[in-house]
């Protein structure tokens, strides 16, 4: 829609858990490593580029701010969005096949187990400056309203 590359996390989470086992000082240390990298290069190429996460325990706190401060000196910005889904809508959503295929979360007991360690890891991210829930608006819908909230631009669609 705005012909911004997607950067999802699991591109970087798969490629370092090829390696080191998830929540290893070196699995940390080179997930954020290359997550920044990428993201500081991007600014650097005047790339702009969306980049998907999902905060959680074992991502060192302080990264947002380490983001902001890694694309300001490379000369881009920053803006965060929040996608929030009910409890009950995420657990139904959470055996989707296509989370399968990403090597996702798809524990209902765990994710139970685990909520409250991600609620705390959320609250520690900046104040969003759009919050969409994903059970009122589908992809297309919250793409474009996030897009219109941030001013950016859209492709022109095919008629």
């Amino acid at each position: 829609m705005t012909g911004y590359a997607v950067f999802h996390n699991h591109l970087v989470v798969d490629a370092v858990a090829a390696v080191f086992p998830f929540g290893t000082e070196q699995f940390v240390r080179l997930r954020e490593k290359m997550w920044l990298d990428m993201m500081r290069e991007a600014a650097m190429a005047k790339r702009s580029l969306i980049f998907t996460f999902a905060p959680e325990p074992t991502v060192v706190e302080g990264f947002d701010r380490r983001v902001v401060e890694s694309v300001r000196a490379a000369g881009g910005s920053t803006h965060f969005v929040q996608l929030t889904v009910p409890a009950a809508v995420q657990e139904e959503r959470l055996t989707a096949p296509s989370r399968t295929a990403f090597g996702k979360l798809q524990s209902v007991d765990l994710l139970r187990e685990l909520r409250t360690q991600f609620e705390a890891s959320e609250r520690l991210m900046p104040k969003a400056e759009v919050v969409i829930d994903t059970s009122a608006l589908g992809p297309a819908e919250a793409a474009r309203a996030i897009a219109e909230t941030l001013g950016l631009p859209l492709l022109p669609t095919p008629h």
